[in-house]
């Protein structure tokens, strides 16, 4: 495991605990995408099936762990404990846009054709495209909270920095994922507008 890994998954948990955080500090979750965080938590499951079958270390299936305990936590405080704060008119993006494709692809374009592949496969493309219902609930609204920008700022990083453990595998590994980082570079660009507003603001 390399030092672009390691940044990486930080930056990711930092992003979700700064989002906890807010939801947990302001008694709100406004301005959040529950729709987003759906479709994170479906993202963790899907992806961290082999949990039950593949142990890599400790480190690995502890962050799994988190990243799964974090994304139904979130999930259960947008639409549970905080829901009269919970902003579903402006938060309306059409997931049936996501999933279908995502779905019809994870079929086509696959490792192999087995159920946990095809299921992972379909969390690395749909991860690539779950923010989309927080930009789009930002572009709607024309407003974002200074917390909630930390946390897209974040998680933007954090697939910044796995492009570049991608390419020192590459470099000291020979090792290529093509699927991963077609998927992390279409999410990156997704951030590209987001980032220049964020240093710009």
């Amino acid at each position: 495991m390399n030092i672009f890994r390691i940044l990486g998954d930080v930056s990711h948990l930092l992003a979700i605990i700064i989002l906890l955080l807010k939801i947990v500090k302001s008694k709100s979750c406004a301005g959040i995408s529950g729709k987003s965080q759906i479709l994170f938590a479906l993202v963790f499951t899907t992806r961290y099936l082999d949990l039950f079958t593949n142990f890599i270390s400790v480190y690995n299936t502890v962050m799994k762990v988190i990243f799964l305990i974090c994304a139904y936590v979130t999930v259960y405080m947008i639409y549970v404990k905080f829901r009269k704060t919970f902003d579903s008119e402006n938060d309306s993006f059409r997931l049936e846009f996501l999933l279908v494709p995502v779905i019809g692809l994870s079929f086509l374009e696959n490792h192999s054709f087995t159920p946990l592949e095809i299921l992972w496969t379909f969390s690395i493309y749909l991860e690539s495209v779950a923010i989309l219902p927080q930009l789009f609930m930002i572009s709607k609204t024309g407003e974002a909270e200074t917390i909630t920008t930390h946390y897209l700022f974040f998680l933007g990083l954090y697939r910044a920095l796995y492009i570049a453990n991608w390419v020192w595998r590459y470099h000291t590994e020979n090792f290529y994922d093509q699927i991963a980082v077609v998927s992390g570079v279409v999410q990156t660009i997704f951030y590209c507008d987001f980032f220049y507003l964020y240093v710009t603001k």
